[in-house]
């Protein structure tokens, strides 16, 4: 197998507000936020949703030895950002938010929501290539959540076109894929740690994307049988002291019904163990496993798999983190060059 290895180090920002905590430190947050529709007669504008930021970042914080950090970050709307959202959370109505690409929102939140010590199997500096659920949540969105219950909720999200882009305020983001409005729909069914089932949460949602096909879409094609785009996820995850197991499946169908070698969809499988040792230190083990699909039963389906061994310890406001993963099959390519092991050590300050 291939080896990679990777040492960071990265300073994270816990939260978009004022935040302190006993010996990690605290972050300063100042800037504004605007939300705008815009459409131009005439043009194809697709989704219409815009977001402006402007940002500024100052942190510091100090370990136990005296050590001291600091850390400036000013962002303008002229730079890129990961993702954003604005929210507005009501005594009794519940939650209304606009997701900018931020991943809470839609069934995108519950694409990967196994226990860990650290990190996603594909988010520990190994490109593992598996094709997750995303609902409309890697578009701007809107949602509604309702008040939530212990941990039991229920949430609906919409995008107006659910084209994977995200557009500054006063724009919008073209028309440049058949995916046409989507919509999500998901809950969170959680008991109360009191209950005698404490520690048990049971998920899941569905996305549908209405799509054109392929003529309407200007791709110069007659194809007339491009179908809805679908996606659903279900699993639960369950702690019982400092123990925390999971396990979730989930499918997408693209809507592809064109030719034998079309891909039709993904089908994927996680599931996860993470330990508590101390107040400090944690481990996990997880694995992934994913499966391509064709229109026709005669192509093969490629199969790719996934693990990861993770350790987390935390000084104060550092945290030493190391994970060894691999995967087999990246991006869905079955030489022997796709099957990879990566090591990655990281240092995060929390301010």
């Amino acid at each position: 197998m291939n080896k990679l290895t990777k040492v960071g180090l990265s300073a994270l920002c816990g939260s978009l507000a004022s935040v302190s905590a006993a010996q990690a430190g605290a972050i300063d947050v100042s800037g504004g936020a605007t939300a705008t529709w815009s459409t131009v007669e005439g043009d194809v504008t697709g989704n219409p949703i815009g977001m402006n930021s402007g940002i500024t970042f100052k942190g510091s914080g100090e370990l136990d030895n005296g050590t001291t950090f600091s850390l400036t970050l000013t962002q303008t709307d002229a730079t890129a950002y990961s993702g954003g959202s604005i929210v507005l959370t009501t005594p009794s109505l519940g939650e209304f938010s606009l997701g900018h690409a931020n991943g809470a929102n839609g069934i995108d939140a519950f694409d990967d929501v196994m226990p860990t010590a650290w990190e996603e199997t594909d988010g520990t500096g190994l490109t593992v290539g598996h094709d997750k659920i995303s609902g409309v949540g890697g578009s701007t969105n809107v949602q509604w959540k309702s008040p939530v219950m212990g941990a039991s909720y229920i949430a609906v999200a919409y995008a107006p076109k659910n084209d994977g882009a995200q557009a500054t305020d006063k724009a919008a983001t073209g028309g440049t894929t058949k995916k046409q409005e989507g919509w999500d729909v998901r809950f969170n069914l959680g008991t109360g740690s009191d209950s005698l089932i404490g520690g048990l949460n049971i998920f899941a949602g569905y996305s549908l994307s209405t799509q054109e096909n392929d003529e309407k879409a200007g791709a110069g094609s007659d194809k007339d049988n491009q179908e809805d785009h679908e996606e659903g996820v279900a699993g639960f995850t369950y702690a019982y002291g400092p123990v925390k197991i999971g396990l979730q499946k989930s499918a997408e169908y693209l809507g592809n019904e064109a030719t034998a070698s079309d891909v039709m969809g993904y089908t994927n499988t996680a599931w996860g163990v993470s330990f508590n040792v101390s107040d400090n230190l944690s481990i996990s083990y997880g694995e992934s496993d994913t499966k391509k699909g064709y229109v026709s039963g005669d192509n093969a389906t490629v199969r790719g798999q996934a693990k990861s061994y993770q350790l987390a310890y935390t000084v104060g406001g550092a945290s030493i983190k190391i994970a060894e993963s691999e995967v087999d099959n990246q991006n869905y390519v079955t030489t022997t060059a796709a099957d990879k092991e990566a090591t990655t050590v990281a240092l995060s300050l929390a301010f």
